[in-house]
């Protein structure tokens, strides 16, 4: 079953110097039927203006995942982490017992936009912490690319949870595939472009919730696309 969660149906927030979509429920936008999917929780597309950003503010009890697509993001942390993501990083805090952190556009011309991932953890109350990794476009081209998992294999990003996440770029008439395992709920998010899954259309900005299917087909399509995949333990 693959359910499709539109990109024109997400709450949205714009304070001028940021301009949010949220696929579930976050701040003002509150919707019972949109809480997250599995571990799940929030998925934002963030653009914020030059010199823009969110000043200091905590967090507990949460795996925050960042994924950035265009400019650079400036992070700082309670626990002496400083750093600036660009496209091909990924990068992840563990709030666990309470971290404070800011994140700011690196630069004063340009604008920054990103994906900002939140995941339940597996247990609550782990040591705060932090971890980037760069990914070359090339791993990802036409090609599922593990940027995270559980126990932090192939290179991937470790996040406290049952969790695979993967990142591709698809070109135009370019397919892959991918079997679903067990007893497993997975969640494509289209970061940009646009591409079929199952022969459904998809473009950037919309997600799917998908159970209970053998495969996934996935197909480039218009303009060249870049997803995240999600791959849960069924909640």
């Amino acid at each position: 079953m693959i359910t499709i969660r539109a990109a024109k149906d997400r709450g949205t927030a714009d304070f001028g110097w940021l301009n949010s979509s949220h696929s579930f429920s976050f701040g003002n936008y509150q919707d019972p039927d949109q809480m997250g999917f599995a571990s799940l929780r929030v998925i934002n597309e963030d653009k914020v203006a030059p010199s823009g950003g969110f000043p200091t503010h905590g967090h507990q009890d949460m795996e925050i995942v960042t994924y950035v697509l265009e400019g650079e993001l400036e992070h700082k942390d309670s626990i002496g982490n400083g750093s600036v993501i660009r496209p091909g990083d990924v990068q992840r805090m563990s709030a666990g017992t309470g971290i404070r952190h800011s994140e700011y556009n690196a630069s004063s011309d340009v604008p920054v936009h990103f994906l900002q991932i939140w995941v339940l953890p597996e247990a609550n109350s782990i040591e705060p912490g932090y971890e980037q990794q760069h990914f070359e476009s090339a791993q990802m081209q036409n090609q599922l690319c593990l940027v995270g998992s559980r126990d932090g294999r192939d290179g991937s990003i470790t996040i406290h949870q049952d969790v695979n996440l993967y990142a591709a770029k698809l070109s135009v008439g370019e397919e892959l595939e991918y079997a679903l395992q067990g007893d497993r709920a997975l969640w494509l998010q289209v970061a940009r472009g646009s591409l079929t899954l199952n022969g459904q259309l998809l473009v950037a900005g919309d997600g799917a919730a998908v159970r209970e299917e053998s495969v996934l087909q996935l197909v480039g399509q218009a303009d060249d696309a870049e997803l995240l995949l999600f791959d849960m333990a069924a909640m």
